[in-house]
């Protein structure tokens, strides 16, 4: 059993995410995730959601919000992870050269285009709402298999939800159709041109350009 934190950083109009590129064998390889980890002893998971997003980001936080509690089964093939899920829009300081990955601030509107957990596309929205929530999503193998929640607003009233899938459907891996550029430009600390913000496909460099031979999302070399 692990428990563990799960922190969206948010400014208006922009959660900050971590793009899970920089460490051999990660489980989250290529994927973007909010910020976290594991809950040192004697910690509460306040003061470990502030300390993993300082450390993950140069981020000092304050006024966790709780959103909700996910368990994860045996999401490892080992271990049940128990998982709180904060947002912050109470901090200051400059983002750092983050150890796990390269960090962006993404519109909100753009978040579920990015190459997220199955899973993760159904709970984040849940993030932005005025309730509590407690769930369960299930993975095989780093399958998608089902999940369920339970809500809790704040007047009381509770409700459920819940759904399987035999296969994790396609449009959960990425979105359907072309993906539009001109508003959605991830801005990364630190530079990084070895492949595309957008999709994560090959890129070729050329006459100052960053072009990705899969969606054709295109930038400048000098992009942050």
């Amino acid at each position: 059993m692990k428990l563990a934190t799960l922190c969206y950083v948010q400014k208006p109009g922009h959660t900050l995410m971590l793009h899970r590129v920089k460490k051999k064998n990660d489980m989250h390889q290529g994927k973007w995730n909010g910020l976290g980890g594991k809950l040192e002893p004697g910690e509460s998971p306040e003061e470990c959601a502030i300390r993993e997003v300082w450390e993950e980001s140069g981020l000092a936080c304050r006024n966790p919000r709780l959103r909700g509690f996910i368990t994860f089964p045996a999401f490892d093939e080992i271990d049940d992870w128990y998982t709180f899920l904060y947002t912050f829009d109470d901090f200051e300081g400059e983002l750092i050269d983050s150890p796990e990955g390269n960090l962006a601030w993404v519109a909100n509107d753009r978040l579920l285009e990015l190459n997220l957990w199955p899973g993760d596309r159904i709970f984040l929205p849940w993030i932005f709402q005025d309730r509590l929530f407690s769930a369960k999503f299930v993975y095989d193998k780093g399958e998608f298999i089902r999940h369920e929640v339970t809500f809790y607003a704040a007047g009381g009233e509770m409700s459920h939800e819940a759904a399987e899938y035999q296969k994790a459907p396609s449009d959960f891996e990425k979105p359907s159709g072309p993906i539009p550029t001109a508003t959605f430009q991830p801005v990364y600390t630190p530079k990084d041109d070895t492949y595309c913000w957008v999709c994560d496909g090959p890129v070729t460099k050329r006459h100052c350009k960053i072009i990705c031979e899969q969606c054709g999302f295109v930038r400048d070399c000098s992009d942050p």
